[in-house]
């Protein structure tokens, strides 16, 4: 389970109880649900369509910090499916946990739509992904730029290091 976001609980948080509101907290979990969907799909459109039974195992109180945790448990053709287990950050007291969590891929039309992700990215994942496309792309962009321009680019000269104040101003 990956905990990526915390919130603060506050005044404006708190049920007439003084706890946290459940309310409150599906929101952001909602929240970080689509979050977490739109950077595992790679698409700003996607929509909540599932969310299992919520099981409240404790609450939270004003100045808590809360930790919420979220992980792809499952990828359909236009689906994610989630598990999210929310925790005291202090205490590591479980606060939350919901089974499932589905979103799906949509279009302009709101229609669901193939997303083609099967596993779980890491951010060094994309970065390697990207990078490898981008080198075969400036390689082979540069190998026929350079040639063509090869003795047409001005060298510059090798700078000098001083090697003392008087080297500086006599330079």
């Amino acid at each position: 389970m990956n905990f990526h976001t915390r919130k603060w609980v506050k005044p404006e948080d708190l049920n007439p109880n003084g706890t946290l509101f459940g309310g409150r907290l599906l929101a952001w979990i909602d929240e970080e649900a689509a979050i977490y969907a739109i950077v595992q799909l790679g698409t700003s459109r996607v929509v909540t369509k599932f969310m299992s039974e919520i099981n409240f195992v404790s609450s939270a109180r004003q100045g808590d910090i809360i930790e919420l945790g979220i992980t792809a448990s499952a990828f359909g053709r236009t689906s994610i499916s989630l598990c999210v287990e929310i925790r005291n950050k202090i205490t590591r007291e479980r606060i939350l946990t919901i089974d499932r969590i589905v979103l799906v891929s949509v279009d302009a039309d709101f229609k669901p739509v193939p997303h083609g992700r099967t596993r779980i990215t890491y951010i060094e994942d994309r970065f390697r992904e990207q990078a490898g496309s981008n080198d075969s792309h400036n390689d082979s962009h540069n190998d026929s730029h350079n040639d063509s321009h090869k003795d047409e680019t001005p060298q510059k000269a090798p700078r000098r290091r001083a090697e003392s104040a008087s080297d500086l101003k006599n330079a």
